[in-house]
């Protein structure tokens, strides 16, 4: 990765311009062509520097839902639970934890009533309660991690 791979990624975490030619407004504040900036991009992601590059929804706002959730898994089924869980579409992401909650995961849903139908699945095919974390509040973290 050099300086000017660095600087796209510093810079796009700051946000991203609503206009009509967005890539150009982009590629022009950091002394590139917009066709420079979308093939560094690209790169960067076929590299798997950066894991993705596209917006943030705000899925509720959308008419969709969001939650996270949790399992206790023994330690002996943790794969094969892993595996059951991350098969589902609406899994956004999941971690491990060193918890007696040990594994924990996003589901993102089109409508909002599909939440607990996602949840009683990955129950029913785990055998293992699912444990059902909803928002209660929204707050704004503006994390930018500098390269």
């Amino acid at each position: 990765m050099d300086s000017i791979d660095k600087k796209i990624i510093n810079h796009l975490q700051g946000g991203f311009p609503l206009c009509e030619n967005p890539y150009e407004v982009v590629a022009a504040e950091l002394g590139i062509s917009g066709s420079e900036l979308l093939t560094r991009i690209e790169a960067l992601i076929n590299k798997k520097t950066i894991s993705r590059f596209a917006p943030l929804y705000h899925a509720e706002l959308l008419g969709g839902g969001l939650t996270l959730a949790a399992l206790e898994v023994p330690a002996d089924r943790f794969d094969d639970v892993n595996e059951i869980v991350n098969s589902f579409p609406e899994v956004a992401h999941n971690y491990a934890r060193e918890h007696k909650l040990n594994m924990w995961f996003v589901v993102a849903t089109e409508q909002a009533e599909r939440i607990g139908e996602v949840l009683a699945d990955i129950e029913q095919q785990t055998g293992l309660h699912v444990y059902n974390m909803p928002k209660q509040e929204e707050f704004f973290i503006g994390l930018k991690l500098e390269v």
